[in-house]
């Protein structure tokens, strides 16, 4: 069933964008797409990788330990594998953490690659006061949307869906802040389905985890500049919306697209079970568009321009990923000792110290003979 579900949900969205491109027309999306020309495409690319840029500094915000350079990178992977590869958006989160992973930051880790658990702790953060700032953006587009024409469809589902999510999200926050068992669970079930080197450092040193979770947590003003600075983002692919839009010779306002922009967001959102929110994101442009009186053919050249710079965008982030990964496993390979070193947990080496302790005091050791034999390093 989990391996059918994936499969199945691709089918309804492979279905469902064939009949709404039938519905518009090839040529008159075609039509649509002309006025726009190369230029216009990679301005909007332009404009896209200015937002990543903006992602990043939000994700250091909240998460000040880690270099900013090595979460924009992150986070252009994480997004790149959820918008090109066929998961979902999970999936996309998964090759996320790892990318946190990759590299050296001086900083925080002298030269060591970080562990699982801070990097899915990291991880858990960012996407949490990304979403807090989605609720607010969507908030102000379900505000700019009120009062428009055969727009009650919208607002109070959205709402509806609006409030289930703050409370999801509140939960959400409780339990990586203060739900130790149930992110035990999570780890132990994240651990049967990583590889086995990930798996003995993700299950061995939840504690850790779990405090990385607290700590980070405890800066309530880091976390709100995170989610403000998600909210500002938002807003950003807001006005890519405008921008794409007027290329496309529909006229709206700004306050439009923030409208539009916000429940498309939403309903991609809810949809994201759907690898690369397929059908999804095309339906959920095109109902919008009809509000605002922007023809089928515009709205889904919309859709499909934004797919287009997701993927100019992504696929070179994935291929140099690539290429960061194979180096960092050739070198792993031809280094074996110190590959080993890294994958040990903190908990067994704090175990195996203990044991060397006991049998130098029975041998008769001075204390210098086993003075490795502190605490392990905190994340």
């Amino acid at each position: 069933m989990k391996k059918t579900l994936p499969v199945l949900l691709s089918l309804l969205g492979v279905a469902l964008f064939t009949f709404i491109a039938a519905r518009a027309g090839i040529h008159p999306v075609m039509e649509a797409l002309s006025k726009v020309g190369l230029g216009g495409f990679l301005l909007l690319a332009a404009c896209q990788l200015v937002v990543d840029v903006g992602l990043g500094i939000a994700w250091h915000a909240a998460v000040p330990i880690l270099s900013v350079k090595r979460l924009m990178a992150a986070r252009l992977v994480r997004d790149s594998a959820g918008a090109c590869l066929p998961f979902s958006q999970l999936g996309g989160m998964v090759i996320g953490v790892r990318a946190t992973m990759a590299g050296v930051d001086p900083r925080t880790e002298q030269g060591e690659e970080l562990h699982w658990p801070e990097a899915v702790a990291a991880n858990l953060v960012d996407i949490t006061t990304e979403v807090l700032g989605q609720i607010a953006f969507v908030l102000i587009a379900l505000l700019c949307l009120i009062g428009h024409h055969d727009a009650a469809r919208f607002v109070w589902p959205l709402i509806g869906g609006m409030a289930l999510l703050s409370l999801g999200i509140a939960g959400f926050i409780w339990t990586q802040q203060r739900g130790g068992a149930t992110v035990s669970k999570v780890a132990t079930f994240l651990g049967r389905h990583i590889a086995a080197e990930w798996r003995d450092s993700l299950i061995g040193n939840t504690a850790a985890f779990q405090s990385r979770l607290e700590e980070l947590w405890s800066r309530p003003d880091r976390i709100s500049l995170g989610a403000l600075c998600h909210l500002i983002c938002w807003t950003g692919s807001a006005a890519m919306t405008w921008l794409g839009l007027q290329l496309l010779g529909a006229h709206i306002g700004f306050f439009s697209s923030v409208a539009i922009e916000g429940v498309v967001c939403g309903i991609m959102s809810a949809g994201f079970l759907v690898p690369g929110a397929l059908g999804v994101q095309e339906a959920a442009y095109v109902a919008l568009g009809m509000i605002f009186g922007v023809d089928a053919e515009v709205s889904l050249s919309l859709s499909l321009l934004r797919r287009g710079r997701d993927i100019l965008i992504g696929i070179p982030v994935l291929l140099i990923w690539q290429f960061v990964e194979m180096r960092r496993l050739r070198h792993e390979r031809s280094t074996p000792g110190s590959r080993r070193k890294k994958v040990i947990s903190p908990a067994v080496t704090a175990i195996a110290g203990n044991i060397k302790n006991e049998g130098a005091s029975r041998d008769g050791k001075t204390s210098e003979d086993t003075s490795f034999a502190t605490a392990p390093r905190g994340l």
